[in-house]
């Protein structure tokens, strides 16, 4: 493989890109119209323009992307995450167009891809469930009997898709019709597929997930696991690694889990296998994500494996070199996403121009982004300005450095996620590791944002008052007199 197209943009983009020019392979960035002069542009070796900026109309649109590889050359595409990365589809146009998908088959894309055939594929390997239904509903008569039989609250999820689209959470009878209703619609719409399916609703569970590796040659190994409890609208702002909550004992048994899934779909590449952890420390399984996920920089701090090295390797038909045994945990490693959001108003986008963007630096730090100063968040794409990873030999100094790191990031123009980032690394529950996914709704006060904001705008109008007081000479406006330098070059 000696060329590679990302099909994709922003920071995953870089980062796919930086590892390939460290296998002495070239790239190829795609780009939109607001996106001409993007970082990943800049930096990889060829680009092609492949259409207006919203995502439909170019990032989306995967014949344009194969046939920029065709135009370039690539023998690759490595699809990052968001966009094409799940799309079986477009899997087989590129696998049929005789370039290698640097993931996973798209039959394995499929399977995993609707939680229905994700249930049933893993049938056989005795992989530990949420009661509730294997097949999609549609009757509102026959939820209501499935709610009673495994008892309220329940959970209505879509089947396709994710990130809290076509979930709808129910307390009881009267109200399920209607929320049923609501999340069909919400999913055909989000997904073109309006099943959904009823599963107990776990009322305070941890978001486990665990990374594997698997190759065309029947090796599949786990690389332990990430704590994703930190969420808002469903969707993760902070993840860990390693869990502070699992024994050896229940990180090896999700490990062995986590092992069959990837061998129930015949999978290769790297791919993540979520897990909800109840207070009693049984784990169900949740779904399978058919791809690099945004969180993987904390799994490669504590294991010390490039990940998108590895997908490449396995598209390349090599065999995993790595062993289980080869594999313990080292240190502690913490992410925060830096979305532009508002966590004072509900987490509402706050879209605009970066004025100010300095990075944080030192011991232990690591951003990866895909913009740089003056530079304008789209519109069109998540808001995501970058992803802030922090390391250290213990939790606590992770977590002292990520503060520090947090302290450290400036940003104008736009409100983002890092003071509910700094929040969270102060919040004595997050601190302890008494947290769960209800963490936001229990603990965060907006409120506490939105003081924190009047007391810097009161501290900066104060400085600027006492400069003011202690430079009134200086600002004196003296008599306007031609300097000698303007006189001199008046005279020549």
């Amino acid at each position: 493989m000696k060329k590679i197209l990302v099909a994709n943009r922003g920071e995953i983009a870089l980062r796919v890109m930086r590892t390939a020019k460290e296998m002495g392979i070239k790239t190829v960035a795609v780009f939109s119209d607001v996106d001409r002069t993007a970082a990943h542009v800049l930096f990889a070796d060829e680009a092609i323009h492949i259409g207006p900026s919203p995502s439909a109309q170019s990032y989306l649109l995967g014949e344009r992307i194969l046939e920029a590889a065709k135009q370039t050359g690539a023998d690759g595409i490595h699809p990052g995450y968001g966009f094409l990365s799940e799309n079986a589809e477009f899997a087989k146009q590129v696998t049929d167009a005789g370039i290698a998908f640097i993931g996973p088959s798209p039959a394995a894309i499929r399977i995993m891809g609707s939680k229905l055939a994700a249930k049933d594929a893993v049938k056989s390997y005795n992989i530990p469930m949420v009661p509730g239904t294997d097949k999609a509903v549609d009757d509102p008569d026959e939820a209501i009997k499935i709610a009673k039989s495994i008892s309220f609250p329940i959970l209505i999820k879509a089947s396709a898709g994710g990130g809290g689209k076509g979930m709808r959470v129910v307390t009881h009878e009267g109200e399920l019709k209607e929320q049923m209703e609501r999340a069909i619609s919400e999913a055909k719409s989000a997904f073109g597929d309006g099943s959904v399916f009823i599963e107990k609703y776990i009322q305070a569970p941890r978001h486990i997930e665990i990374q594997v590796l698997a190759d065309n040659h029947g090796n599949v190994i786990h690389l332990f696991e990430r704590e994703c409890s930190i969420q808002r609208r469903h969707q993760k702002v902070v993840e860990e690694a390693p869990s502070v909550v699992l024994t050896p004992e229940l990180r090896e048994a999700m490990g062995n889990c986590a092992i069959n899934v990837a061998r129930s779909c015949n999978y290769s590449g790297a791919g993540t296998v979520e897990f909800l952890l109840d207070e009693d420390k049984n784990f169900y399984f949740l779904e399978m994500n058919t791809r690099l996920q945004v969180e993987h920089p904390v799994t490669e701090m504590i294991t010390g494996v490039d990940l998108v090295a590895e997908q490449i390797r396995i598209a390349r038909n090599e065999e995993l070199q790595i062993k289980q045994s080869d594999l313990s945990i080292s240190g502690h490693a913490l992410e925060l996403r830096v979305y532009a959001e508002d966590p004072a108003e509900n987490f509402m986008p706050s879209i605009g121009t970066l004025s100010t963007y300095q990075i944080p630096k030192g011991p232990g730090v690591r951003v990866d982004d895909g913009y740089a100063e003056g530079m304008e968040i789209p519109i069109y794409y998540d808001p995501m300005i970058a992803k802030l990873i922090t390391y250290g030999s213990t939790r606590e100094i992770a977590l002292q450095r990520m503060i520090r790191a947090i302290d450290e990031y400036y940003i104008s123009g736009l409100f983002t996620t890092l003071p509910f980032g700094r929040f969270v690394m102060k919040n004595e529950h997050f601190i302890n590791g008494n947290f769960t996914t209800n963490f936001v709704n229990e603990h965060f006060d907006p409120a506490l944002i939105k003081e924190e904001r009047k007391e810097e705008a009161e501290l900066a109008a104060s400085l600027a008052v006492y400069l003011i007081e202690k430079n009134k000479k200086k600002l004196r406006i003296q008599p306007s007199q031609p300097s000698i330098a303007w006189k001199n070059r008046r005279n020549h």
